[in-house]
This record gives structure tokens, sequence and C-alpha cells, in this order.
């Protein structure tokens, strides 16, 4: 027998090997993800359901979305709230029968492309009609808000979870699973827009005044249960008036989070722990989960989703690992050229 190392490509070679179970399970990392946002649509539908949002207050908090807003932005939002207020039943069913749609839709794989699709139209719709642009024009968006509005994040992670493979020039495998879809270059600018807007609006006026985290923690506190009260009022009594310390703090952490995206593997998985821990915090003390345990929560808000975007970003092993190398029988090499 002659031994003939050959890098392994094909299909057949790797189920020599036995590693094809290996290589089918890195490339179902972007399913896994895609039935993780599946489930958050899911969570999104039945949160709409809630009685509360048959009530005019809904209706008000779809309107107070205009507040500082260009008029060319708030007109087209306090016709919407109108809108909902006159067919509350009606219009409050449809939001949340699309959300679920959308849900299952992305969690059945034929219609996966489709659902991923109408989400993106969906997330932008309520993301000028329902969160009047996350505040991004108003001059109170905070990450610790939701900033820039956690529906534009649901429209970025179908584009990156979109089910197809960009084929590179040198044929090497997607660095991480965002990739694989749009490219690592326009990957890695998506995530250094989201996260280093994210940066620049903890530095804002209203981010980085003396009692801004204080006030911001402490307006939470009604309708929480009371663990949860209590936890943001201890975090509320430990900002007191260092608005500016924490977000300088709060805007460097970001900014690290933004370049990790160029580093080295290692490096790369450090910055993305700490994205994955600066999403806990928000969701927690800033979001308060949401605000989901007080009955008036329409979504969980950016927290989750800013950890489901990290860990779409989390390094491959099939992109670092060396090409798989077979040993070939004279059988195999038969009427090869010496």
């Amino acid at each position: 027998m002659s031994d003939i190392a050959v890098p392994g490509n094909r299909a057949g070679w790797r189920d020599r090997l036995g590693v094809a179970g290996s290589v089918s399970a890195g490339l179902d990392a972007r399913r896994v993800l895609q039935l993780i946002l599946a489930a958050i649509w899911l969570l999104d539908g039945v949160l709409q359901y809630q009685s509360f949002m048959y009530t005019k207050a809904f209706t008000q908090m779809i309107g107070a979305t205009s507040s500082g807003n260009p008029v060319i932005v708030a007109h087209p939002i306090n016709w919407n709230a109108t809108l909902v207020q006159h067919h509350l039943v009606l219009l409050n069913t449809i939001f949340a029968t699309i959300q679920l749609l959308l849900g299952l839709g992305i969690a059945y794989r034929p219609t996966v492309r489709l659902a991923l699709a109408a989400s993106i139209v969906w997330s932008l719709g309520v993301w000028w009609f329902g969160e009047g642009l996350g505040g991004v024009l108003s001059g109170a968006a905070s990450p610790l808000n939701g900033a820039p509005g956690a529906v534009i994040i649901y429209a970025l992670l179908a584009v990156l979870l979109w089910p197809s493979d960009r084929i590179t020039a040198s044929g090497a495998p997607a660095p991480f699973v965002a990739a694989r879809a749009v490219g690592a270059g326009v990957a890695r600018g998506l995530w250094v827009v989201l996260w280093g807007s994210l940066a620049y609006f903890a530095l804002t006026p209203a981010s980085r005044a003396p009692t801004a985290l204080h006030d911001m923690v402490a307006g939470m506190v009604s309708g929480e249960p009371g663990w949860l009260a209590a936890l943001d009022r201890h975090a509320a009594a430990l900002a007191g008036h260092s608005g500016l310390t924490a977000s300088i703090v709060l805007a460097a952490a970001l900014a690290v989070i933004a370049l990790g995206v160029f580093l080295p593997p290692p490096a790369g998985r450090a910055t993305l722990i700490l994205a994955l821990v600066v999403a806990a915090v928000i969701w927690v003390i800033g979001e308060a989960f949401g605000t989901i345990l007080t009955g008036g929560g329409t979504d969980p808000n950016s927290g989750p989703l800013l950890a489901l975007l990290a860990l779409a970003y989390w390094p491959l092993a099939s992109a670092t690992a060396p090409p798989a190398r077979v040993l070939l029988t004279d059988q195999d090499t038969e009427g090869t050229p010496a």
C-alpha cells in the first residue's frame, strides 16, 4: 500500500474519516440560532395577546414613542396610535398573530426563507410605527433602555441567519455563522455599526447625566415582582449620581466589543464573552427583563437579542481546523501520475 496524504474536501473522504457527523454539527449551528430566534418571535406573539395590550394603555405606549422625534417620523406614529385606538381588538389580534406566524415560519424549515424575509419587513415597520426608530433621533436613546430599538435587531438577525452560503474565492469556510450568508467583511461591518452605535448612545447627554442611570433603573420598579423590584432599587442606589462614570465605563466596554470582531479567535472569544455579560446586565438591570414580568411588556427587549447576535459571531471550529488528510491505497491511486 502506498501512503499518500491528500487534503480532504469531498464528502466521500469525510465519510471515510468518520467526521461527517462533526461537519454536519457545525453546519447546523445556524439552524440552532434560527430556532432560538423563532422562539423569541413566539414569545412576542404570546405577550402581544396579554390583556394589557387590549387597553388604551397600549395605544398610549405607541403614541409616546413619537415624543422628541422629527415631525416626519412622529406624524406617522401618531396616526398609527390613533388607528390602533379605534380598532384596538382587531389590530392587536392581528399584530399578535403575525408574530406567532413569524416564529412558526422560521421554526418550520420549508418556510424559513419566507418567514425571515417577512420578519425583516415587519421589524422595519414596527421600528418606525411602534418604537419611534428606537429613540435614536429623539436624544433619549440609551443602551440600557433598548436602543437602537430591539425590533431592528430582529431584522439584523434575519439577514445574518439567512439560509444561504456565500462562497469565497479562496474556498475557506466562514469564520462564524453570521458570515455564512453575507460574508465575513459585511458581517463584521454590521457588528461594528451596532455595537459602535451603542457606545455612542452611552455617551449622549441623556445617558451621561449625573442621575440618568439612577432614574432609568428606579423607573422600572413599578409593577415588578418583589425580588426584581428590590434588585432594581439596590442597583439604582448604587448608581446614585455616578451617571457619567457609569456611561464612560459602559461605552468603553461596548467599544471593546465592537472592535473585538477583528481580533484573532482567542481574543475574539473573550470579547464575545464580554458581549454576553453586557447583554445580561442590560437585560436584567436596564430593561428589567423587558418588563414582561409586569404584564405590560410587548417583547423581552434587546438583551436576549444582543446575546443571540454574539453567539452568531462565535468562531467556528471548522474555520480554524487544518484540512482533513486521508491515506489512499494503491487501488485509490491507480492511474495517478507518479
